[in-house]
C-alpha cells in the first residue's frame, strides 16, 4: 500500500482539517518481566517439550499496521485504527 508522506485530516486537537505527517509505529521490544512471559520462561525450563503445538498453517497473510499522524499546526499526535495490509510504503 503506497500512502503519501504528508495528508490533509481531522485534527481532534485543533478541531479542524489540517496538514499532518504520517509515520509507522515501530514495536518496541517486549519486557521479560510481564507475567507471560515470566510464565513462558517457567514452563520452557528443565525436562520437557516447548509448551505450545506448532502453528502450522494458521498464519494470516497480512499484518496489522499503526500509523502515527502528527499535525503540522500544534505538532501533537494521534493513532487511527490499525490498517491490515503486506506491505507499507510511505512516498514523498
Amino acid at each position: 500500500m503506497l500512502r503519501p508522506r504528508k495528508i490533509k485530516r481531522y485534527c481532534p486537537y485543533c478541531e479542524k482539517h489540517t496538514m499532518h505527517e504520517i509515520e509507522k509505529v515501530k514495536r518496541k521490544k517486549a519486557s521479560e518481566l510481564k507475567q507471560g512471559q515470566r510464565r513462558f520462561r517457567r514452563v520452557l525450563r528443565g525436562y520437557g517439550g516447548f509448551p505450545r503445538p506448532k502453528p502450522e498453517g494458521r498464519e494470516k497473510t497480512s499484518k496489522r499496521i499503526a500509523l502515527r499522524y502528527r499535525c503540522v499546526e500544534c505538532n501533537k499526535m494521534h493513532q487511527s485504527p490499525n490498517i491490515r495490509t503486506k506491505r507499507l510504503e510511505i512516498g514523498e
